[in-house]
């Protein structure tokens, strides 16, 4: 889609002398985000050859939802902190109770690995997508896991199953652009309900199926799924804030913030809602034969201008518009283009302060985010939560993130189980911020080391 000029605008109109309005024209994505057009089947590449199941029907589905998410402020700014929360005070090892030896080991592997960076990377790609990749390095011999690397997991694509269900490769590439891009790198897969065992037979540590200790391979960089539990079973898991899209508030949002800037901008309210879809324009190119960039656009002004001359004047009124919709399996309706008439004088041209706060509150209820703690609470006048309130509300934001890492300490513990470090266990602290009559701002507390 990159040829394709950009779709939303604001466009005024006057039909008299005392009358002035805007149409507001949008590019409606919000709930084609998760929405599978077609069956999806797998991708076959030449070199290497292999064949993978692509992420949505178009294998851009990651994409789209960050395009989504850089589009609001307040979701982008909720994403952010959910990630900076679960990273708490970063991932560490605990080598209180074991040998000088180890710890001496295990801070040579912290020194010799980037920990911050890669464990906020993992925060990030949870939160975002509910699952992590890790690859994993050993040395030559086999015999220790040196290195740990993310990789984006926007950019990697599972390979198809085997008859047993389970899923032997992992492919890294840049699928942005392209279901068949270049340099294509293939990473072997450990089983993701036990990885220690199936590394354990590929170094030749442990008995395979067949009873026999070998060296299974001489590769030495493996990769770890880690993903949260959801209740379907795709190769993909679909996020949770997946409801926002598939609603109507994230829309909501994003229509006043275009009301707003019509307001200011040309001292317009907006008269008329337009929602078209890409595949309106799309195929409006393909049938005329419109390559060129810059005869898209002229194209496009011309539509929109035929849209607000059929829109607007006297000699239109009465008229009927016909516009082609289907009925997906959700039961429904998904139109190719919409146009809604938006009752915006009783609003003074879009100066709707109740209902913005409306909006972000429900996008922040989605993201479980107090709007307090990101600072997302608009208006001219309103009560705050006291430091009190925000304080037990931070702490029961720090607590929800237990599970997430007890699902992120899989590749830590399996560092510390492949390694043979006794006594050592993965940790993640918290800053807790704490009361006046303590005589300190915070301290540092933990939930994850065992009793």
């Amino acid at each position: 889609m990159d040829n394709i000029p950009n779709f939303d605008s604001i466009e005024v109109f006057t039909n008299n002398t005392r009358y002035r309005a805007a149409v507001a024209f949008i590019h409606d994505t919000t709930d084609k985000a998760f929405r599978e057009d077609n069956e999806i089947t797998g991708i076959q590449l030449a070199k290497p050859k292999i064949t993978y199941m692509p992420w949505g029907a178009d294998n851009q589905m990651p994409y789209t939802i960050m395009d989504l998410i850089d589009r609001d402020e307040t979701m982008s700014t909720c994403m952010r902190f959910n990630a900076e929360v679960l990273y708490g005070q970063g991932l560490r090892f605990v080598t209180d109770n074991t040998t000088e030896r180890t710890a001496d080991e295990v801070n040579d592997f912290s020194i010799n690995n980037d920990l911050p960076a890669y464990f906020l990377g993992l925060c990030q790609d949870l939160k975002y997508w509910a699952f992590t990749v890790t690859i994993v390095i050993l040395n030559k011999e086999g015999s220790r896991i040196v290195k740990l690397v993310r990789k984006e997991a926007c950019y990697c694509r599972f390979a198809v199953a085997d008859k047993r269900g389970r899923i032997d490769k992992i492919l890294y590439g840049n699928f942005r652009h392209s279901d068949t891009p270049e340099n294509v790198e293939v990473i072997d897969l450990l089983d993701a309900n036990n990885p220690w065992h199936d590394l354990e037979i590929r170094m030749g540590r442990r008995n395979g199926d067949d009873g026999q200790r070998k060296m299974r391979t001489n590769k030495r960089k493996f990769a770890v799924v880690t993903r949260i539990p959801t209740a379907d079973s795709t190769y993909y898991p679909i996020p949770y804030y997946a409801s926002l899209f598939r609603g109507r508030w994230y829309k909501i949002k994003q229509l006043i913030a275009l009301a707003k800037q019509s307001k200011l901008e040309n001292s317009a309210p907006i008269r008329y809602l337009v929602e078209i879809s890409d595949k309106y324009w799309s195929e409006m190119f393909r049938r005329e034969g419109i390559t060129d960039r810059a005869k898209q656009q002229q194209r496009m002004v011309n539509a929109k201008r035929e849209i607000i001359d059929y829109l607007t004047g006297v000699e239109n009124s009465g008229k009927v518009w016909f516009a082609s919709f289907y009925i997906d399996p959700t039961g429904t309706e998904q139109h190719e283009e919409k146009i809604t008439k938006i009752d915006s004088e009783s609003a003074e041209g879009g100066d709707w302060e109740s209902d913005i706060q409306e909006a972000i509150n429900m996008i922040c209820f989605v993201m479980r985010v107090h709007s307090n703690l990101v600072g997302s609470v608009p208006g001219k006048t309103q009560t705050n939560n006291s430091g009190s309130d925000k304080r037990e509300l931070y702490t029961i934001t720090q607590a929800m993130q237990k599970p997430y890492h007890d699902v992120l300490f899989k590749v830590p513990n399996l560092v510390i189980k492949f390694n043979k470090w006794t006594g050592v266990t993965p940790d993640v602290p918290f800053v807790m911020l704490t009361t006046l009559d303590e005589k300190t701002d915070a301290k540092t507390v933990t939930n994850d080391v065992p009793d």
